[in-house]
Order: C-alpha cells, then sequence, then structure tokens
C-alpha cells in the first residue's frame, strides 16, 4: 500500500524548529573548516620537504636578469606612453 512505503521523516538537528537546525548547521561549520585548514596546511608542509631548492649561486643571476629585464620593460613603455600621449595631444591640437 502507499502509506506502507512511506518513510519516516528524520527531524533535524535542533527538533522542529528550522532556526535551531540552521544554527547547528552553522555552527558546526567553524570546527569543519578548522579541521580542513589544519589538513591543508600538514600537506603544504609535506610538500615543501620534498622541494629541491636551488642554490644561492643559481639564484643571484637570475634575480639579477629579473631585475634588470624589469627596469628596461618598465623604461620601454613609459617611453611609448610619453610618445603616444604627445602625438595624440599634437593630434588634438589640429583639430
Amino acid at each position: 500500500m502507499a502509506s506502507e512505503d512511506k518513510k519516516p521523516e528524520v527531524a533535524p538537528e535542533g527538533g522542529d524548529n528550522p532556526l535551531q537546525a540552521r544554527a547547528a548547521t552553522a555552527l558546526s561549520y567553524i570546527p569543519r573548516k578548522f579541521g580542513e585548514l589544519k589538513t591543508f596546511l600538514s600537506e603544504v608542509r609535506s610538500e615543501l620537504r620534498r622541494v629541491t631548492w636551488p642554490p644561492k649561486t643559481e639564484v643571484y643571476p637570475t634575480t639579477i636578469v629579473v631585475i634588470v629585464t624589469t627596469i628596461i620593460f618598465g623604461v620601454l613603455l613609459y617611453s611609448v606612453d610619453v610618445l603616444f600621449s604627445k602625438g595624440l595631444a599634437a593630434l588634438l591640437k589640429q583639430v
């Protein structure tokens, strides 16, 4: 029969009050997230132990190359910006 097929409804935490059920769910959220954070940080720590770090003799020249390249491109982009600004200003003065 149809009435026999129905499963009994399970009451949510907090009884029949939906506000209490939502509060219980919200309160369990924070400890669960702290547990996930702890797991994540322990996995990060174990991964960092397996990293092969380059020696300082290799890092120093590479860092210098990155800094010099950044300065060169910064000056280049600044120059292009100034040229376009002056060109656009001259073009607008003619109109």
